[in-house]
């Protein structure tokens, strides 16, 4: 799934070539793109307006238009934006068509069709949208190792899930927590809520050390995702441990291990990432705990 890098990627691509552009025809060619509003409904809420801003919240991407209309879009599992000219042939798996006023065409593909798209009229919907949604932005400055200390705080949550958890920190996916938890050296199954100050503060500069890697790396093409114009991203080949099961530690040089946390498949170095040690309840005779 595209996570943070990925759709910051996109955006960034796209933000020069639609920023100024109208939008002279939008064709929603499957209607559970965009439910529960018809394909009807979009058209006429988008057809001529022109686009103000491109932005990103979370895995979000955020296409503003004069009047105060904004349309959001989530690339869910298999989805992907692609620019190319009017007459070029289309791919397969085509949801949704936007021809711009300069003869380009946006097309959303999307083989699995996860993917969404909503209209939004007016700042405040937009804001309330999202407030119900996404948690904080991992990378804006208000996103400190005490920001983050507050919303771990007293939770029982292995650390893994909390980070997948959108509504605590927005856009980091399977890929990311992996990496972000190898760097700051903690196991995902760890409580969230007895990590120490320091590993906060490891685990902040994981994350974001993580994100802005893959940015700076185009995103990782492990299946799907591909850039605007069809091309493949590179942090696939700089993954510490995501996906290296049975290969050597960067760090140590012990074999990665896969396991399961949150219900996602998960990378560990056991070396650099020691597994909590679980405590059973006293028992009734004699209060012994198992280590």
């Amino acid at each position: 799934m595209p996570e943070l890098p990925e759709v910051e990627t996109i955006r960034r691509q796209l933000a020069p070539a639609l920023e100024g552009r109208r939008l002279t025809r939008v064709q929603v060619l499957d209607p559970r793109w965009c439910e529960p509003a018809p394909p009807e409904a979009i058209a006429d809420a988008l057809n001529g307006r022109v686009i103000e801003r491109l932005g990103r919240r979370g895995k979000y991407l955020v296409m503003s238009f004069e009047d105060d209309v904004h349309l959001v879009m989530h690339l869910r599992m298999t989805g992907n934006l692609l620019l190319g000219e009017h007459d070029a042939e289309e791919p397969d798996h085509l949801r949704v068509r936007v021809d711009l006023d300069d003869g380009r065409r946006l097309l959303f593909v999307d083989v699995r069709r996860f993917g969404t798209g909503d209209v939004l009229l007016g700042s405040d919907a937009l804001a309330e949208f999202f407030a119900s949604r996404l948690g904080v932005e991992p990378l804006d400055a208000n996103f400190t190792a005490e920001a983050l200390r507050a919303i771990a705080r007293g939770r029982k949550q292995p650390v893994k899930a909390f980070l997948l958890n959108q509504e605590r920190i927005a856009g980091v996916g399977n890929i990311y927590a992996d990496e972000a938890l190898f760097r700051a050296r903690i196991h995902p199954l760890r409580p969230v809520g007895t990590l120490k100050r320091a590993q906060l503060e490891a685990l902040r500069d994981g994350v974001v050390e993580s994100l802005e890697l893959g940015i700076d790396s185009k995103g990782a093409s492990i299946d799907d995702y591909r850039h605007v114009d069809g091309a493949r991203g590179s942090f696939q080949d700089r993954f510490l441990v995501h996906r290296r099961a049975g290969e050597p530690c960067p760090r140590c040089g012990t074999p990665i291990e896969k396991l399961r946390a949150a219900g996602r498949g998960t990378y560990v170095c056991p070396n650099c990432q020691r597994r909590p040690r679980l405590r059973a309840n006293r028992n009734a005779r004699g209060g012994s705990r198992s280590q």
